[in-house]
């Protein structure tokens, strides 16, 4: 067989549809309302209590709303393009899986390597955002850490590693490797509290905007301290590359599918639910918080909690404090399970060790990668600031979306018969806004963060034709 031939070769749809119902690995737990609070759990957090009033601050002003707008649209054709293939292929995975079907073993691995990075990262960056607002919450009763422990070397004088971020991570790591549906209540009651406590925030704060704030909508450009130009549209658009890390996140609840009781039917509407509702959110509070306060006050670890606590509301500030740190740790939850399955999947087919692809014999989870995830995401958490690690995870994002934009595009052509549970409206309009606006968005990312990406992709290629290449399921089948 030829190196084309190996790097091409793929699992037909068919054949992807009846492992997922004779595998029975994963225990089928999962209903609607559960899988949509995973997608919530993964989208609502660190972007609207950390990453909304920081990009305010460095990029686009109260134009931030704006920069949420622009990141949905990519998100939203995307989310119409995954809706499509998890109602078709619902198998563990996500975009590798679907990758594997229609683009090959070659490009499915470097989507499903690209995953395992962003996911990972995700979980290190909300991990990191989580502890800035814990220890807010913390002084609130007088509880402070050593200045050594507060945050990661970089993001404060004295600073030298955020312990609470790295214990965090590794704390959701072991609770997943419990049942599956066990995490799965906890997290939609925290993501209950998470909508209760946004809508609270959206409610009070109403009250206290200063419309004056809003102007000018757009801040005249500037040149900062790095050479990096900031405000105006172009610094709309830098917001919107960053922001985009809080739009997406449905993707996860589509790693569960082999846990779901009707996929075909329930992913699809999860998926476009949660995106739905948390689009409605962010884009509230974002208004709600320039309006509040001046976007220039709003950088830093708690943004929002600080902007009620500027205005003397100290019980809406602790409040704000307690529903972030509920709720940001259902996002933790959310891309801990998608990492976890994602190295689970490229393990079963043979693209990493079979190790991997083992599930604990009581429990039924994917254990040993999830262990390992929450000690590596847990160091990185506690080691790296958020705004590095949140342009280092979308610029993956961003890539698979592409790919899986582009794969509904290929599908429609070369396998239209194919039954669908969900179809993407207005093909192929549709996906190629989702590409547009994606690689729109990827231009607007630093030039070391794509150094990053690309050393990363690097050694992915050297994993697979070292290992993955001779060891694959689809090679030893001939």
């Amino acid at each position: 067989m030829s190196l084309i031939q190996q790097i091409t070769r793929h699992k037909s749809i068919e054949q992807l549809q009846s492992e997922a119902g004779a595998r029975g690995e994963f225990r089928r737990v999962l209903g609607l309302w559960q899988l949509t609070a995973i997608g919530l759990g993964g989208i609502i957090g660190v972007g609207i209590f950390v990453l909304a009033g920081q990009q305010a601050a460095a990029n686009a002003g109260p134009a931030v709303a704006l920069a949420f707008i622009i990141a949905g649209i990519a998100s939203a054709a995307a989310a119409l393009c995954y809706a499509e293939f998890a109602g078709m292929i619902p198998v563990t995975g996500s975009a590798y899986t679907y990758g594997y079907a229609v683009l090959g073993e070659g490009v499915a691995w470097l989507i499903g390597w690209d995953l395992l990075l962003e996911y990972a990262l995700i979980v290190a960056a909300v991990s990191s955002g989580w502890a800035g607002y814990l220890q807010n919450l913390l002084g609130h009763v007088g509880i402070h850490l050593p200045v050594w422990a507060q945050g990661a070397m970089g993001t404060g004088e004295g600073r030298v590693f955020n312990v609470i971020a790295a214990l965090v991570a590794m704390g959701v790591a072991v609770l997943l490797t419990m049942r599956t549906e066990t995490g799965a209540r906890l997290n939609t009651i925290v993501v209950a509290v998470k909508v209760v406590g946004v809508a609270l925030v959206i409610g009070v704060g109403a009250f206290y905007i200063n419309t004056a704030n809003w102007f000018p909508f757009i801040p005249p450009e500037v040149v900062g301290a790095n050479g990096e130009k900031q405000f105006g549209f172009q610094g709309v658009v830098a917001a919107a590359s960053v922001v985009f890390f809080a739009v997406f996140g449905y993707d996860t609840l589509t790693t569960a599918a082999e846990e779901s009781k009707n996929p075909q039917r329930d992913l699809p509407r999860a998926i476009l639910l949660s995106l739905g509702v948390s689009m409605v959110l962010y884009l509230t509070i974002s208004l709600v918080i320039t309006g509040v306060a001046h976007y220039s006050t709003l950088n830093n670890d708690a943004p929002v909690a600080n902007a009620f606590q500027s205005l003397g509301l100290t019980w809406i500030s602790a409040a704000i404090s307690a529903v972030a740190v509920a709720s940001i740790i259902s996002v933790v939850f959310a891309f801990m399970l998608a990492a976890a399955r994602i190295w689970f999947s490229l393990a079963r087919d043979g693209l990493l060790p079979q190790w991997f692809a083992k599930v604990h014999p009581r429990y039924g989870t994917p254990y040993r990668p999830t262990l390992i995830l929450g000690l590596l995401t847990g160091l990185a958490a506690g080691a790296m600031p958020i705004g590095d690690l949140a342009k280092l995870v979308n610029i993956g994002v961003l890539c698979a979306f592409i790919v899986i934009c582009g794969s509904i595009i290929v599908l429609r052509r070369t396998r239209p018969e194919v039954k669908r549970a969900f179809r993407t409206p207005l093909v192929p309009l549709v996906p190629i806004v989702g590409i547009v606006f994606s690689i729109w968005l990827l231009t607007g990312l630093p030039w070391i963060t794509w150094e990053r990406f690309l050393m990363w992709m690097a050694l992915g290629l050297v994993v697979y034709f070292g290992y993955g290449i001779r060891h694959s399921v689809l090679a030893k089948r001939g």
